[in-house]
């Protein structure tokens, strides 16, 4: 298991969810206001290292898995295993496990599109939704069928439905290429070659890349279906929401933004100029101040 600690009062236990094991950290003070941070790819729970300090300052209990697929999580076999309900399910697992009757939930990346469908599946468990660069899920697949700008930013999504290769290319060299998208999409000082150290223990961990990789896939399918099947309207989230969008994503457009507010009861978007994908980790510092904000 790995030793890093973000603050001294961290714990860390295996959680049974939804049939299988969650790793999960905690912090900050038993009868602290929980809030869930749900990670994406190809991240862990590492990637919330800027926030959990600030949070349990502010006095909050904060709660970070791994999700299913990733570093010391169980990693089900199969593609079927990552459909995103059945994600959303494991978050629904902790809330039980926690006696979270409602709760504060916050998702970034692939942790964020988890959190969207936490929040359109089962509203009525959700006090608010903070949402880190990624749109409603509804307003991404109309973009990536309809806008063609988008669908380039999206290459890396076809790419990876490749099943052996894409593990092989991504692990090569000590996961050299993984480590140069992740570097890639960031800013100079976003990733350290520290952070680097610790997201390659969490990579190596056996069925890791699979896992991580079956996410996309699952989505593609799930997608396809949609394509030749029958659609339904926009879904609407009726649960206060929050986002926070760095102008620089390389993946994902800005333009989905303000559709994605516009399906919120409740909703307000924030924009980092100068911050990329990673706006957790560009802007940690404002991101903290929003989220604590928003929170209380």
């Amino acid at each position: 298991m790995q030793e890093f600690r973000y603050t001294s009062g961290m714990q860390s236990q295996f959680i049974k969810t939804n049939n299988i094991n969650l790793h999960v950290v905690t912090d900050g003070p038993e009868n602290g206001t929980p809030v869930i941070l749900l990670h994406g790819f190809p991240e862990f729970n590492y990637g919330w290292r800027k926030q959990l300090p600030a949070l349990v300052e502010a006095g909050y209990r904060v709660i970070v898995p791994d999700q299913r697929g990733y570093n010391l999580s169980d990693k089900p076999k199969g593609i079927s295993s990552y459909d995103v309900n059945i994600l959303a399910q494991d978050v629904i697992g902790l809330f039980d496990h926690f006696g979270l009757e409602k709760t504060f939930l916050v998702g970034h990346d692939w942790g964020a599109v988890v959190a969207w469908t936490v929040a359109l599946n089962h509203p009525g468990r959700l006090k608010k939704l903070v949402i880190l660069n990624v749109p409603h899920p509804d307003v991404m697949t109309d973009f990536v069928l309809h806008n063609s700008e988008q669908r380039k930013k999206s290459w890396y999504v076809f790419f990876f439905q490749i099943p052996l290769f894409v593990e092989w290319i991504l692990g090569r060299n000590n996961f050299h290429n993984m480590a140069r998208m992740l570097v890639g999409s960031g800013r100079k000082s976003t990733f350290t070659p520290g952070d680097l150290i610790e997201y390659k223990k969490a990579w190596s961990q056996p069925g890791a890349m699979t896992g991580m990789l079956n996410w996309y896939r699952s989505v593609f399918r799930r997608g396809l279906r949609y394509t030749f099947g029958k659609r339904s309207p926009a879904r609407r989230v009726t649960v206060p929401t929050l986002m926070l969008w760095g102008k620089r994503d390389v993946a994902l457009s800005e333009e989905m933004v303000q559709p994605s507010i516009d399906l919120c009861d409740d909703g307000k978007a924030v924009l980092f100029e100068k911050s990329t994908h990673w706006v957790q980790h560009d802007e940690a510092v404002a991101v903290n101040q929003h989220l604590i904000e928003f929170l209380r």
